[in-house]
């Protein structure tokens, strides 16, 4: 089935320059929202404490619920509203990890009670300690990250079979990781590091394919981080698991993209590089499309009728796919040309170079 009748020429390469600033746009958005809110909202799951879900007879604002919980000393929680806008559910989290779990749903439902009547239920209450949010914190970090490099490893050989080059990568970056964490780094700035020297070696080692890819994921993962902050959602163990299916599935479609340019630039050899690849965009174009649609619309049934639980996962899902399917086109593509015109600048300089030596 064919969405997009053949033939079509979109000019995408053309228009590279305005993906990037869009691009660009957005990731300093992001950057700045997180400075300015002092880094990710991070659930309990990462930031330990307690989280009680409750639902009341009617809805209530987070002021009355805080001041219902003032006998128990609790005043100073986080209240959300859970699920659908017309529910009346919500969930209190308390950020203190010295809070005595025993009979803590029964004073918590005793102090609504005493406020709202007795038509209180408490739906869950769990508990997690600060060592075991911060080990899920660094963890889930890291496994973003050897998913980002593992898969550069695998584009490197796929594409360009060059295993040998993506084994020097991979450990040139683990000597890095090592001495890096040997002098106390943090976890977020040692990922950091890691990342841009992934990208360093990408470049020097002429991996031009896992670059693209790299470029791709790095920027889908922080938009959709960036769509967390701004709409002020927690960063939890689902959503982690939300972002390493945005990746999975970005590279997926980056791969559809890259294998038709490699077969048309063995096709077309005389042809320039940004010509073929702006013709192989569009001709896997149809498939982009049909792809990416009917995995909205599943994901889209998911945000709307999947309730609370699912809700932010399903909200990361949407924002992965739009601009995971952006990226591939927009962003992972012309990388490679950006290569390809780093290549030619070294052709020119060295033809330069043999003429002068001739001359001389």
């Amino acid at each position: 089935m064919e969405f997009i009748k053949p033939g079509i020429n979109i000019n995408f390469v053309g228009n590279r320059r305005w993906a990037f600033l869009l691009s660009g746009v957005l990731i300093l958005a992001t950057i700045l929202l997180l400075v300015w809110r002092g880094g990710p909202n991070y659930g309990v799951d990462f930031t330990g404490g307690v989280l009680i879900q409750v639902r009341l007879d009617q809805i209530r604002s987070p002021g009355e619920i805080k001041n219902a919980l003032k006998p128990i000393n609790l005043q100073d929680s986080i209240i959300q509203q859970f699920g659908e806008k017309s529910a009346s559910e919500y969930l209190i989290r308390v950020r203190k990890t010295d809070v005595e779990l025993t009979g803590l749903s029964d004073r918590v439902k005793s102090a609504l009670d005493a406020a709202f009547g007795k038509s209180v239920d408490i739906r869950r209450v769990e508990m997690v300690g600060p060592k075991v949010g911060k080990d899920l914190r660094q963890k889930a970090l890291f496994a973003i990250f050897y998913a980002i490099l593992f898969i550069a490893i695998y584009i490197s050989g796929r594409f360009e079979l060059k295993w040998m080059m993506s084994i020097i990568m991979a450990l040139s970056l683990a000597f890095v990781v090592y001495m890096t964490s040997s002098f106390g780094v943090s976890v977020t700035w040692l990922i950091i590091i890691a990342i841009i020297v992934t990208l360093g070696l990408c470049w020097f080692l002429n991996l031009k394919y896992a670059l693209g890819a790299i470029f791709a994921l790095i920027h889908d993962v922080t938009i959709t981080v960036g769509a967390f902050a701004l709409t002020d959602r927690e960063i939890s163990l689902a959503i982690i698991a939300a972002f390493l299916t945005i990746v999975g599935y970005s590279l997926n479609d980056t791969i559809i993209v890259f294998d038709r340019i490699r077969e048309n630039v063995r096709r077309f050899r005389r042809r320039p590089f940004g010509e073929v690849m702006n013709e192989s965009i569009n001709e896997t174009l149809s498939r982009t499309i049909l792809t990416s649609s009917t995995t909205l619309v599943v994901v889209a049934a998911l945000f709307v009728l999947g309730g609370g639980v699912i809700h932010d996962f399903a909200f990361a899902m949407l924002v992965g796919i739009l601009v995971g399917t952006y990226s591939s086109i927009f962003v992972a593509s012309p990388v490679l040309l950006l290569w390809e015109g780093k290549i030619a600048g070294q052709a020119r300089k060295g033809r330069k170079n043999g003429v002068r030596m001739k001359r001389a």
